[in-house]
């Protein structure tokens, strides 16, 4: 059985957290929770490969729809997908579970929900990793200010550019399928420098910077790619988006967290390929990440790190959770 055709025997449960959104939540196995986080414009199937594995070594794996995502709710209010919205999730899915603590380990937008998780509720969160994105403290200019002297005059960062809502969603939605192929092409391992993500220039639009490849990646097949396919048509990329849309104020909500760092144990994995590695943050890790157990770069992975390179990354999630000492119950 390959890992989508395991996907089907998951337990699904939809969870309702105390705001009252719901999440639609993917599990595998009995022992200790490790909840794992998608990003955009993903799902919880981007796990799929982790779940069956986790739970074949002893591993409660925990894989939620985040809120604006698949079966999950999608809440109006753009304030309502900041990260300590996004955080409070992830202890609600524990308290709905009777879960004390857990590991929490997120890819592309879910690596800082997992960050500021630990950071936010340390006594509930025993372990943390990300895959992508690595830990970066609070920096002291706002980030949409950051963003766009890093732009220069003639291009907009593509995070400044989602911030008008309806504009990038509607681009988006008019072709769903080979919009999600091209974004996820463009930033993977597969593509040859001429196929990869190019700056927004002023006056274009975000996708106008990549395009769908005559070829499928070696890591998604088209059944696999449907399923991401079939969930944006039905909820569209507005709930995804407003994440974007909260960059600034997550920066104005965060000034308690300024200097911190994270003392759990910690994981983060990242391809060489991958434009979202930001390697001055990576050569600052060990200093806000005191405790870090696995620090590995995985050569020709691109951004789509479980996905691209799922041998390698359950390899180095079994090797964090055992040098941190989290076995099965």
């Amino acid at each position: 059985m390959n890992a989508h055709e395991a996907w089907t025997t998951h337990k699904v449960q939809d969870i309702s957290i105390a705001d009252g959104v719901t999440l639609r939540t993917y599990q595998a196995g009995e022992g200790y929770p490790v909840v794992l986080l998608h990003g955009f414009p993903e799902l919880a199937y981007s796990w799929r490969h982790q779940l069956p594995f986790l739970a074949a070594h002893g591993y409660r794996a925990i894989a939620p729809d985040q809120r604006g995502y698949g079966g999950s709710g999608r809440p109006e209010p753009i304030e309502a997908y900041d990260l300590d919205h996004l955080a409070g999730d992830v202890i609600g899915l524990l308290d709905a579970l009777d879960q004390p603590e857990a590991v929490v380990i997120g890819h592309d937008w879910g690596a800082p929900v997992a960050w500021h998780t630990a950071l936010s509720y340390p006594g509930r969160i025993r372990g943390v990793g990300s895959l992508s994105v690595p830990h970066a403290q609070r920096g002291n200019r706002r980030p949409l200010e950051s963003m766009r002297a890093l732009a220069g005059p003639d291009h907009i960062f593509y995070i400044d550019y989602f911030q008008q809502p309806g504009v990038a969603d509607a681009e988006l939605a008019a072709d769903v399928r080979g919009n999600i192929l091209g974004f996820m092409w463009c930033i993977s391992g597969d593509a040859p420098p001429e196929e990869r993500f190019r700056p927004i220039r002023k006056g274009a639009r975000f996708v106008d910077s990549f395009a769908p490849p005559d070829r499928l990646p070696s890591w998604l097949s088209e059944d696999e790619l449907n399923v991401y396919v079939e969930a944006f048509r039905r909820t569209g990329f507005t709930g995804g988006l407003n994440w974007y849309r909260n960059v600034d104020r997550n920066w104005e909500r965060s000034e308690r967290l300024a200097g911190a760092r994270v003392e759990q144990p910690a994981l983060f994995v990242t391809g060489s390929e991958d434009p979202a590695r930001n390697p001055a943050a990576m050569e600052r890790l060990p200093e806000v990440v005191p405790n870090l157990l696995v620090n590995e770069v995985l050569p020709g992975c691109g951004h789509w790190t479980q996905q691209e390179s799922p041998d390698e990354v359950n390899r180095l999630l079994l090797e964090f959770l055992q040098r941190a000492g989290i076995g099965s119950r």
